[in-house]
């Protein structure tokens, strides 16, 4: 009997043991896997040389040619199943690979390193000039065949730093210019903050929190109420923390995150170019703005079903209940009792009601697969107004300023169909609806007034809460 796991051939006979043949097939299926990785890759690389070359064809350069590829990936994108803007960043990451690491991509299809391999050594090398990159290159494929992917990014970060021709301290320069904040939502109700920041400060903001919370646990466990670093770490970010509760048993982590959260919402910069000092100014007047979509049963805490934070995700109902108590304005809609959707909304103050029950209609950029919060988005007419298009909740949509160019500048068309139902065409001819998107949050028959002019009779509304 012989076997070669590597390439899933197996010679052996049918009293060979089983868990010799469930090798085989597992050999088989990575044999297959990797097949179908190469070919997508290659086909991803050529959708995106495609709209290289007709936008070339057509003579455009800049923007209308990013605009070529946005298409492309949207249109790639609803074959697949996915966000277009995920579908061209693999575009762009295949033809990376495979036009730029050409030797690295070489060694992935003859199997000497796994595809793990080749995504770290392009990330590393990102930053590397076109001159040294095949000498990186070359080098980083004998690295990756010495060890696992996840082992070889350190070796590769020194390589890259011994080949790339500026130092150390001008490449630091060009790099924190990119400095950034940005937040990913998870699961129940809690999202991810990350900041890409210099070393050093990320490093003195952790030590830091951790002081401040080592000085909230030293008066808690000498008996003292430590009002002062206490009443710090414990107003917006520490009220789904518990943090109330008596006695204070927030772990270290659970500080540094409260902390956080009341400097950021709380705080003011150190220096505030609004002011002059140092000494809060406009910016520490500055508070966050959250939109928040909650059912009157849940706000009177005849429920605990989730509210929706717009854009972001749900939210649990003490939150809202509190958030509900602090604001000064709140506007209430009339939902639909048949498709559970928002068809009319009044507030206390003047308003543009038409912007305001657009935004509680879309809740996102109507792009098919986009989820940019509508609150971050443009109001569209979908018949452009220069061309006779009405200013109309039958002809406006929310988009997001990437799929509103797209609109604009590439073969992508859109058509409302009736009830706020958008129909995009692709340049293909692929044809993708975008719904109303369901809300959040259930509203049940009975717990909402119907809209006005809707009502058959009966006593008026009840007076809105002040929220």
């Amino acid at each position: 009997m012989a076997a070669n796991y590597r390439s899933g051939e197996v010679r052996c006979g049918d009293s060979a043991p089983p868990q010799v043949l469930a090798f085989a097939r597992y050999a088989e299926a990575l044999d297959l896997s990797h097949a179908a990785d190469v070919a997508r890759m290659r086909a991803l690389a050529d959708l995106g040389r495609s709209a290289l070359r007709e936008a070339r064809r057509d003579g455009v350069r800049g923007l209308a040619s990013d605009m070529e590829l946005r298409s492309v990936a949207a249109e790639a994108a609803g074959m697949a199943r996915l966000t277009d803007r995920r579908l061209q960043g693999e575009i762009d990451h295949a033809m990376t690979v495979i036009d730029d690491y050409p030797a690295v991509f070489a060694a992935w299809v003859e199997r000497r390193i796994e595809r793990g391999h080749v995504d770290v050594v392009v990330r590393v090398g990102a930053g590397l000039p076109d001159e040294v990159r095949e000498s990186f290159a070359d080098a980083a494929i004998g690295v990756c065949e010495r060890d696992v992917p996840s082992r070889v990014r350190g070796a590769l970060e020194v390589l890259a730093a011994r080949v790339h021709p500026q130092s150390f301290t001008e490449r630091h320069g060009a790099a924190a210019a990119e400095r950034c904040v940005r937040v990913f939502h998870g699961a129940d109700g809690m999202s991810n903050l990350v900041a890409n920041l210099p070393t050093v400060i990320a490093v003195g903001m952790l030590d830091r929190l951790t002081q401040m919370g080592q000085a909230v646990k030293d008066a808690r466990d000498a008996g003292g109420c430590g009002d002062a670093v206490e009443a710090d770490a414990s107003s917006a970010g520490a009220a789904g923390a518990g943090a109330d509760a008596a006695p204070d048993a927030r772990t270290m982590d659970q500080l540094r995150a409260d902390i956080l959260g009341d400097l950021v919402l709380g705080g003011a910069p150190v220096v505030d170019p609004t002011y002059g000092t140092d000494r809060a100014g406009g910016l520490g007047a500055i508070r966050a703005r959250v939109q928040v979509t909650v059912t009157a049963e849940t706000l009177m805490g005849r429920d605990e079903h989730p509210a929706d934070a717009v854009g972001a995700g749900l939210i649990d109902a003490d939150t809202a209940r509190e958030l509900a108590g602090q604001v000064s304005e709140w506007d209430r809609l009339f939902i639909d009792p048949v498709t559970r959707t928002p068809v009319e909304i009044d507030t206390y103050r003047p308003t543009v009601a038409m912007k305001k029950l657009l935004t509680a209609r879309d809740q996102h950029c109507r792009f098919p697969g986009c989820r940019r919060a509508a609150i971050r988005c443009e109001l569209d007419h979908t018949i452009d107004y220069a061309l006779g298009g009405h200013t109309h909740l039958h002809n406006l949509a929310h988009l997001c300023q990437r799929h509103h160019s797209m609109k604009q500048f590439t073969r992508w068309e859109v058509r409302q169909v009736g009830g706020g139902v958008l129909e995009w065409t692709s340049p293909l001819g692929r044809v993708y609806r975008e719904d109303i998107p369901t809300p959040a949050v259930c509203f049940t028959t009975g717990t909402v007034d119907p809209p006005p002019g809707g009502r058959t009779g009966g006593a008026p509304p009840p007076e809105p809460p002040p929220f």
